[in-house]
């Protein structure tokens, strides 16, 4: 009587049988987490989309309006109806409209004498373009000077003269404030310095404003050598 082979050797196909099996439970056991992976996922995309097109856009949209109807206001001359409308963009709105109305805010209040109120929007603005943003930076420090508190402007007008990156124009002008402030300090060799560097970088800005800055470099060295 033949015996059973309960051992028979295995072949490749039982074998490659073997990985499927064992691949297809791993399939299985991980189709739970697959699924609510992109149910969370499918979740965030559509938060993003109701952000952008039921929050975002729709509040650009309206910002951008509200600004534009104090520029209007602003165009006609009524500063202070535009200056409401600007505050009011400023303070409800964010995006690029309630950045400018904060700056649009500062430059009114200043013109009015508010000096703090002033300082209070222009801190809202935020921008480091060469031009825009240096002004910017440059009417907080007009807005320290008017408060009593130089250092604090200096700061602001040595953060122009950076942002400014040179421009002609701009930078000897954020110069000269400099030296306007360390006058009022007394502080004589600072001023010599900024006057300084006006002349030797910047020698047609005194041409283009009228301004003899060696006479107020001779007096700054002057009073510098004398203290």
């Amino acid at each position: 009587m033949a015996n059973n082979n309960t051992n028979e050797p295995r072949t490749s196909i039982d074998e490659l049988n073997d990985s499927l099996t064992g691949l297809e439970q791993k399939v299985e056991k991980n189709q739970k987490t697959i699924m609510w992976a992109i149910v969370a996922l499918t979740a965030v995309i559509a938060v993003i989309l109701i952000y952008i097109f039921a929050i975002r856009r729709p509040g650009i949209q309206s910002a951008d309006s509200a600004i534009g109807q104090a520029d209007l206001e602003q165009m006609m001359g009524n500063d202070s109806t535009a200056l409401v409308q600007y505050q009011k963009v400023a303070d409800d709105y964010g995006y690029e409209a309630g950045n400018r109305a904060a700056l649009n805010s500062a430059i009114i209040l200043y013109k009015q004498g508010k000096y703090q109120e002033a300082l209070d929007y222009v801190k809202k603005y935020s921008g480091k373009e060469d031009v825009i943003g240096a002004t910017a930076k440059a009417l907080e420090g007009d807005c320290y000077v008017n408060l009593d508190k130089f250092d604090e402007a200096l700061g602001c007008y040595e953060k122009a003269v950076k942002i400014s990156d040179d421009n002609p124009a701009l930078t000897p002008y954020f110069l000269m404030k400099e030296a306007n402030v360390y006058n009022a300090q007394k502080n004589y060799a600072k001023e010599a310095e900024a006057y300084r560097t006006i002349i030797d970088k910047y020698p047609s800005f005194g041409a283009s404003t009228n301004i003899d800055f060696q006479k107020y470099l001779d007096r700054a060295e002057n009073l510098a050598g004398n203290k």
